[in-house]
């Protein structure tokens, strides 16, 4: 009872304090932050719609919202799958690309500080390794 109530607590304001800093600092959400990062990463700085949702940990509608405000903040735009014409990809705008450069430094540092730096290199592994396991045990759920 113990680890998981310090987990839930722990994750929970570790949270709100990244995105406090990100919107104090810079007005993007940390859910915003989470979208542009994982757009950045790929290919053409594009990904489905369906995937974009699946790698935030979000569901498809609450996603289509939050691109939708992405969009009209010029940080993201929807792409028609030329292949699928029922699929959109969400694509990072150049605009977005320059505002993950700014606000990146922010939240590196949140996560240094509030995280990284709190915790031995021991810690580290046996983290990594607890939430790979937790992970690959809810993509199994999920399949």
């Amino acid at each position: 009872m113990r680890a998981w109530r310090a987990y839930v607590i722990g994750s929970e304001l570790l949270r709100k304090q990244l995105n406090r800093e990100l919107q104090d600092g810079h007005g993007l959400a940390l859910a915003d932050y989470e979208v542009l990062v994982r757009l950045s990463e790929r290919e053409g700085r594009r990904m489905r719609m369906a995937q974009l949702a699946g790698e935030v940990a979000s569901s498809k509608s609450r996603l289509s919202h939050q691109i939708s405000r992405l969009e009209a903040a010029g940080l993201v735009q929807r792409v028609e799958c030329g292949d699928d014409a029922r699929g959109v990809f969400a694509e990072l705008t150049e605009a977005g690309m320059s505002r993950l450069r700014t606000t990146a430094p922010t939240h590196v540092d949140g996560v240094r500080t509030h995280l990284i730096d709190l915790l031995t290199e021991q810690d580290h592994q046996a983290l990594a390794t607890i939430f790979e396991r937790v992970l690959e045990h809810l993509d199994d759920l999920d399949t």
